[in-house]
This record gives C-alpha cells, structure tokens and sequence, in this order.
C-alpha cells in the first residue's frame, strides 16, 4: 500500500488540564527523554496513543516536505488498493497565531490530499484514516491514530475508595513506571483496590499485585476481573516477598487515613528497594529525607494536583 520510512518516525499531540502538567510532563519524559510545552512532538519511539490520558493523537510518518506541494506529490504514491481511507488535519501543531490554518483551509488541504491517494474515500468509517500535520517548519503525512480513552472506561470499577488514585493518575504512573513493557516484570506490593493494576495490565503490562489486608485485596481482585483482564493478586506483606521485579509502585500509606508510622514507611520502602531496581513511590507528604534513607536516588519526580486551585497533591517520585 504505501511505502514506509526505514526508520520510523513519530508525531504525538498532547492534551492536558492544568492540575496537570506536572504528571504530564514525568509522563513524556518517561516516554521519550524530553518534553515540550508546544503540545507536539517528533520521536523515533512508538507509543500507542490510548496508553496515555495526554497524548491525544499520533502520526506515523510516511512523507514529509518542506511544501504542501511536495506532500501532494509524495502522496499520489499511496495506493490503497480495495480499502476506504479519509485524511485528517491535525489542528495541533506549532504554527505560530499569525500562521494559523482556519477550518476551510483545512478541510481544503485534506480534500487535496485525498484526491491524490488512489483508492475510494469514507469520512465516516474508513479503514485508514491519514493526518496532515505541519511541525518545525516542515510537513509531514502518515498513519493518524486517536487516543480512546481506555482510562476513561475503567473509571466504572466496582470496587473502589475515596483514597484511591484517579485513573488519569493510576494510567501516568503505570507508564512512568514501565514505559516500554517488553521484557519488564512489575509489582504493585500494595495494590489497594488494584487501580494501578487494571490501568497496567489494559497496556499489556506484566505486573502482579499484593497487599496486605484480605477484604482490600479480593477487591482488587474482582476489579481486575470486571474489566475482563487477567492479574495476580497475592495476600501478604511486602516484607515477606522473595522475588526481584525490574519495577515497583509503591502508593504510601497516608497518616491521615492510616495508622501506619513512619518507621513502617521506611521499612515498605527498604523492602521495595530490595525487591526492585526501580521503584515509583506515590507520596502527599515530603519523604525525601526517608527515601534517601531507603537507599534510592530520586531520577525524576512530578506532582498530580487535584482540582485547578491544587488543594490536595500527591508527588510522584521516580527511584534508583
């Protein structure tokens, strides 16, 4: 059908709130290395964009040019043979408000685009959908994928508690965490309801998860099963866990909920250390102190705020 890049390249769009930037940014690091704040990147790394609550769209490059010219030519290469197709503008991009590209530009440069590809049109349900997209002063053509919300479905679980993770936040964590899955084992040794674990295990990642209080681990249990997907759940403390993970999560227990002491969270946080070589721990207080207490370096950290005014806050930080 069409010809493809040797080395794959990749344009992600992204899309957050502003009690947000912070996690989102941890997040595109953890992804790619770097971030932006023009909302659109460029990366040799594939990501599926439905794994994260920011990223909205992705385009995998076939052509690129410094003219629309030359992307109308490049396009009469694409023959779609007996699949329908549509072109989408990607209003996202880096054009500066002078050089903005109204609506009936727009739908014009997909109609041209569109007439060059040889195959059958279908706005509504095409097979292949392609996005046009101008960034860093070039243009660039290829497979167009939209975010669909997965996040936003596991929402609905029928177990849960006020102090649980949003789902945005459950999703970004899991991701920092384990942002490429090949070849990573993961653990959740205090999974609560299990909401890090259905974000993870919906992304193919291979993670297990623990906890100590039987009525809190069923939960979790029934709320990985609910979504139809299939997890491990062991009950028991953290300290008694003999198996090394490349990851772990470790969401603190809170004083305000808890009656566990800070000698407790220095021992989870030993024994995470022991278990994991990396581990992303999930704090509403400063811990810094007690993390290098633990033996880790802080490589990165983030905050998730809830609500605009930022009222309550979590950090997450990422350790070595």
């Amino acid at each position: 059908m069409d010809q493809q890049h040797a080395s794959p390249q990749y344009i992600y769009t992204y899309s957050h709130r502003q009690d947000e930037h912070s996690l989102c940014y941890l997040e595109m690091r953890a992804f790619f290395g770097q971030e932006t704040d023009q909302f659109i990147l460029k990366s040799d790394i594939a990501v599926m964009p439905s794994r994260s609550p920011f990223i909205k769209e992705r385009i995998e490059v076939l052509y690129e040019g410094d003219t629309l010219e030359e992307i109308y030519t490049q396009a009469e290469q694409i023959d779609m043979l007996d699949q329908t197709f549509k072109v989408v503008f990607v209003k996202i991009n880096d054009l500066d408000q002078d050089h903005k590209i109204e609506y009936q530009e727009r739908l014009s440069i997909e109609r041209e685009i569109g007439m060059r590809i040889h195959g059958e049109a279908d706005v509504k349900h095409p097979q292949h959908t392609y996005g046009i997209v101008p960034f860093g002063g070039r243009w660039y053509l290829g497979h167009y994928f939209k975010n669909e919300a997965v996040w936003f479905h596991n929402m609905r679980k029928p177990q849960n508690y006020s102090i649980a993770l949003n789902t945005r936040l459950a999703r970004a964590a899991a991701n920092i965490l384990v942002p490429n899955p090949v070849g990573i084992k993961a653990i959740d040794p205090c999974c609560g309801i299990g909401t890090v674990l259905v974000e993870a295990l919906s992304m193919d990642i291979d993670i297990v998860g623990r906890d100590i209080n039987p009525h809190i681990a069923q939960g979790a249990r029934a709320n990985i099963k609910h979504f139809g997907l299939k997890g491990e759940v062991t009950l028991g403390d953290i300290a008694d866990i003999t198996e090394h993970y490349d990851a772990a999560i470790v969401d603190m227990p809170y004083n305000l909920f808890s009656t566990t002491t800070p000698e407790e969270q220095l021992s989870i946080l030993q024994h995470a250390r022991r278990i994991a070589d990396k581990v992303v721990v999930i704090t509403i207080e400063n811990i810094d102190e007690m993390i290098a207490t633990a033996g880790f370096s802080i490589t990165d950290r983030g905050e998730a705020k809830k609500g605009a005014k930022g009222v309550f806050s979590r950090q997450i930080l990422v350790c070595h």
